[in-house]
Parts: C-alpha cells; structure tokens; sequence
C-alpha cells in the first residue's frame, strides 16, 4: 500500500474475500479443464485446441463490452453482480448441458461453451481485476495487495482439486458453484468511497465515449503494446492451456500426474502470493517496460527448457515458475496502462488492449499449437513458442514506451551530484 494505511480495512478485507472465492471457484474447475475435455470428453489435442479457441473468438467479442461497461459505470457493482451470478451456475452447466452437448454434438457444445465460459470466467475474471485495481488506486492501495489473495484461492483450492477430480469431476464443478453463492454474499456487502483522497486520479466525471475508443486504437503506444502480448503473453498462455496434457506424460500413472500437478498448482500459487507482496515495489524501483521485457525473458527461456526436458523432477521445478510470470507481467501491464494512457478509458484498454489481445491469440494460435502438439509433439512446440517469445521481448525493447522508475531517478541524482 502506498505510505499510507488503508482507511477502510474493512472493505479491503472483502475485496479480498471476493477475489480469494473468485479464484477458487476458477481453480476447483475451470483450471482442469483442459484435463477434464480430454478424459471425460474423450476430445482430442487438436479438438481441444479447437475448444481454446473458439472461446477465444467469444472473448474477443465480449471483453472490450465489458471494458466499455465498466468504464461508463465506474465503481457501480451490477457488472460483477452478473458475472457471479453466471459463475453459481457452473455445476448444472457443466453436468447438465456441456459435457453431454460436447458427447452428442461436438461442434454446438464448444459454442455453447464459449458463450458461458466467456461471460462467467473469460472475460469474467478481467472485470475483477480490472475493478479490483481501480478499487486499490482509489483506496490509495498496491493492486498486487488484492489480486495475491486470488492466488491464495488458487493455491488452496489446487491442494486438493486433481484429487477430487479424480472422485469425480461433478464434485469440483459443485463446490465452485457453492463457493459462486458465498462471492455473491461478499459483494453484496461491499461498500465504495467514491470521495477518497485519490477519487480525482482514477474516477473522472467525463465518461468515456465512443471517440474515445476510436482514439485509442489509433494510438501508436496502443499498437506497441498490443504487439508486445502478441509475441509474449500469447505463447505463455497458450502453452500453459494444454500444458497439464504434457505433465501427466512424465508420470506412469496419469492419475498421480493428475494428482501431482494439482499439488504443483498449490505451489505455483503460493508463489504468487508471496510475489504479489513484493512484485509490485519491484516494478516501482524498475518502470513497468523493464518489468514486462524481463516477463519475456522468463517465458522464452522456461518453454525452451520445458521442451528439452526429459525428467518428471524437472518439469515439476518449471512449472510453479508460471505463478512468477503471472504475477509480474499483471502488475506490469496494469501500471503500464495507468501511466501511458488515460484514466477515462483505464477498463477498456486493460480488457482491449491486454485481455482481448490474449483470445485473440486463442484465436490464430490455439488450434495451429493443437495440431503441433499431435505432429511434432509437445516439447518441440514449446521450443518454438519459446524462441518467439524471445524474439517478440528483445522487438519490444524498442517499442514500448519508457516508465517511471525509482531506478531512472536514482541514476539521474546521481548524475546532478
């Protein structure tokens, strides 16, 4: 938090609470997912792919609504109020209607799907954080400060879900919708203090408007950074979409690589946890560019080791690094977006400009990796997506525009003395 205590740590406490419930819902469930389409819905890699990114296509459509949305209602809650009403539903959708959609009909079950999983997690979960960081920068708080107790319900909820998964898959998908009902509770009671000290830097009486859209996507830093998730963020998600698939191969049983990679969630989450307290005055002292060039940096060497591995001990190293990546790209965009472009479009740029940009990748890459995956195989795929994310990070250095940072001015005292 920024020097400053928290004013209302009552309300801080409950933003928590909804992000740690929001996270453990995703966790218990839609984190398996790419485990649950093979195994119970008997889907192929590169049908699978084709899942991914058919949800992409949905998520493109919807996030920059909910940007636009959330931009225009301010800190008003009916936005979340739908997305955890769409998450309580979790369980009869998947039992009900996905799983024999997708045994029946494959092709109306991905679409069918795409539409809810967009509207409840997909996009969903950009809304949160987006609200969630306009929540901390109106509370005079670190973002990272509320997102790290979503990677705490990650963490917990990963202790023990690939174990409940193996019972049952039914019995994850109950429990997030329980868990939905909580959240539903918790928001609710959640009050905002539009009057803060620090209401005039994140709220602003001018709404956004349609030219303002139109303005941002013909700026040149918008562009900058959208290449940026391009060449990065796309091979770091997309790979970590069917990455479980590969784990479990390392294992003779995949009920213990199930099992297994779900502990590894736990630990991967933990991590997030702890660097989210941290992370955030990590990219203060170094400027939100450098924080997302050593992002790439860390995606493109951990895919090309992930593909050269050859040991169940060493992809179990690699992968609770995902949680460091995570972390820091998040709160390096987020502080990115708040430094270079303007409060009034803050949401829509967050889920334009990053989070719709991601399912674009969905898009054009989900289903060309799928195929990969079956020709060449998994490690071999993972070496190209991680030799691009090299490439796209050094293009980067010289398009991304400079940040603040403590660093810069330190240097720069130290030249006037």
């Amino acid at each position: 938090m920024k020097n400053e205590p928290v004013k209302n740590k009552a309300e801080y406490y409950k933003i928590s609470s909804f992000i740690f419930l929001y996270f453990f819902t995703w966790s218990a469930s839609i984190g398996l997912l790419a485990i649950w389409l093979g195994q119970k819905a008997n889907l192929s890699g590169t049908v699978i792919g084709t899942v991914f990114a058919v949800n992409g296509v949905f998520s493109v459509i919807l996030k920059p609504i909910y940007g636009y949305i959330l931009d225009k209602i301010g800190m008003s809650k009916y936005l979340l109020y739908f997305v955890v009403a769409m998450s309580a539903l979790m369980a009869p959708f998947f039992i009900y209607v996905y799983q024999p959609l997708l045994l029946s009909n494959t092709m109306l079950g991905i679409i069918v799907g795409a539409i809810y999983l967009s509207f409840a997690w997909y996009a969903g979960v950009a809304a949160c954080e987006s609200y969630s960081d306009r929540f901390s920068r109106l509370n005079g708080m670190e973002f990272g400060q509320i997102r790290m107790w979503g990677s705490l319900g990650w963490a917990v909820a990963s202790s023990f879900s690939g174990l409940l998964f193996n019972l049952s898959p039914s019995y994850n998908f109950m429990m997030g919708s329980v868990a939905s009902v909580i959240m539903l509770i918790v928001l609710l009671s959640l009050k905002v203090n539009t009057r803060s000290d620090h209401a005039s830097e994140v709220l602003t009486k001018e709404k956004i408007a349609p030219a303002d859209v139109y303005a941002l996507l013909r700026s040149r830093k918008f562009w900058a950074f959208c290449l940026y998730v391009a060449g990065v963020a796309w091979m770091m998600f997309i790979a970590e979409q069917q990455f479980s698939r590969y784990f479990v191969t390392f294992f003779d049983d995949i009920h213990r690589g199930n099992a297994v990679f779900g502990y590894l969630g736990t630990v991967q989450s933990g991590m997030e946890f702890l660097m989210y307290m941290v992370i955030p005055l990590f990219v203060n002292f170094i400027g939100a560019k450098r924080g997302l060039l050593i992002v790439g940096i860390i995606v493109g060497s951990r895919l090309i080791i992930s593909g050269l591995c050859d040991s169940n001990l060493l992809i179990s190293v690699l992968k609770p690094l995902y949680g460091l990546e995570i972390c820091l790209l998040l709160v390096s965009v987020f502080k990115y977006i708040a430094e270079h472009f303007d409060k009034r479009v803050n949401a829509t740029m967050y889920l334009l400009g990053y989070q719709a940009m991601l399912y674009v990748g969905n898009v054009v890459i989900s289903s060309p990796a799928g195929y990969l995956y079956d020709r060449i195989g998994f490690g071999n795929t993972y070496i190209i997506m991680g030799a691009t994310a090299l490439i796209f990070t050094l293009i980067s250095a010289f398009t991304l525009s400079a940040c603040q940072s403590k660093w810069r001015r330190a240097q720069a005292l130290n030249v006037t003395q």
